[in-house]
């Protein structure tokens, strides 16, 4: 063989190395994914998702986190409304064509854009799905607070699902913002900001709210304190490592990895001196 062809990752072999390290038939699996790390690819990213969905089989569902690929956040003013030189040129949230945001990585809209795929209808939580459960997990997202209750993330832990990080950094798991609804710690950052949905007659906005998830929930955490959630859960025994073709990759079942961040949140505020109130 010729040694300066590249060492080609396939479908077959990351099937293999998921299988290995611990993703199993009839699984429901959030994936992110650094795909540069994953090595070179025969057809892509979709190999991996397709890697994926042959692992999980017919009984299971592959998830991601899309967002949308907007930047309006930038032109808003101090009451969180879209400033007016701007307004009309701001295209409207569409549920089945908005790009998924770039900074999630390319398998996101890989993914969404897969037969058979279904997307929520939350904009900057909204997540895609194939599979089993897929129309289950992405229907009714509410428009506020739509990392809480009854929203793609608490279902994935309701039917005890597992989250793949693919060589994605462990700050990007976007699970630990359900935890920052849950845990009960008071100050609590949210924001409300104007949002264009594309519709019908036109592009119609909504004022939506949410806790904060671009910085830290409480300002007083670190920048970086869900890497330290998940780092603090893998090194206290949680989680299956491996590579995904060359990636270092995590697995984590959802359901202990939340309760672990809360814990952690919550005992973060005590130590913090800022004592635990109920909150929404």
């Amino acid at each position: 063989m010729d040694d300066d062809l590249p060492d080609f990752r396939t479908r077959a072999s990351l099937r293999d190395d998921l299988t290995r390290i611990g993703l199993r038939a009839g699984d429901t699996v959030m994936v992110h994914a650094a795909m540069s790390k994953v090595g070179p690819l025969l057809n892509g990213p979709d190999a991996l998702s397709n890697a994926i969905l042959d692992v999980v089989g017919p009984e299971g569902t592959m998830l991601v986190y899309t967002s949308w690929d907007s930047v309006h956040d930038d032109l808003l003013d101090d009451d969180g409304r879209v400033l007016a030189e701007w307004r009309d040129h701001v295209p409207g949230f569409d549920q089945q064509a908005s790009r998924a945001v770039r900074m999630n990585g390319i398998l996101a809209e890989f993914v969404r854009t897969m037969p058979g795929a279904q997307r929520s209808a939350n904009p900057g939580a909204s997540v895609a799905a194939v599979g089993k459960l897929a129309d289950w997990i992405t229907a009714d997202h509410r428009l506020d607070y739509g990392f809480g209750e009854d929203t793609p993330l608490s279902r994935l832990v309701e039917v005890g699902g597992r989250v793949l990080m693919v060589g994605a950094p462990w700050d990007t798991m976007t699970l630990v913002h359900h935890a920052d609804h849950l845990a009960d710690i008071p100050g609590k950052q949210t924001i409300r900001i104007e949002v264009p949905f594309a519709g019908a007659h036109g592009t119609e906005w909504r004022f939506m709210e949410e806790f904060e998830t671009g910085d830290p929930v409480h300002e007083a955490l670190p920048e970086n304190y869900i890497e330290q959630i998940v780092t603090a859960y893998v090194e206290s025994g949680g989680g299956h490592q491996g590579l995904i073709g060359t990636a270092p990759s995590l697995l984590v079942d959802a359901r202990p990895t939340l309760a672990f961040a809360i814990q952690w949140l919550e005992a973060w505020a005590v130590q913090h001196g800022e004592g635990a109130i109920g909150v929404v």
